[in-house]
């Protein structure tokens, strides 16, 4: 089977959708809460970004310090490296 591809705002009501950004954050749209691993919410609301070169002074959120860093990762995943 192949993979199939949704557009940028294809989400449903109840939908969750992770963006992974070329070079750059997660992107997280629809009803989403943010958990601290001792359960305290940190956020709630329908869109976020989460970094993902591990470089932010403001995680899990992302700060853009992937474009001073210089983070390069085409979102794409190991299996569409191969």
């Amino acid at each position: 089977m192949g993979e199939s591809q949704i557009s940028h705002d294809e989400t449903t009501p109840e939908s969750v959708r992770i963006q992974v950004w070329a070079d750059g954050p997660y992107e997280i749209r629809g009803p989403v809460t943010i958990v601290a691993d001792d359960g305290t919410v940190i956020r709630a609301g329908e869109k976020f970004d989460l970094c993902r070169c591990g470089n932010s002074k403001a995680k899990p959120f992302c700060d853009n310090s992937h474009k001073t860093h210089e983070f390069r990762d085409s979102g794409l995943g190991p299996k569409a490296r191969k």
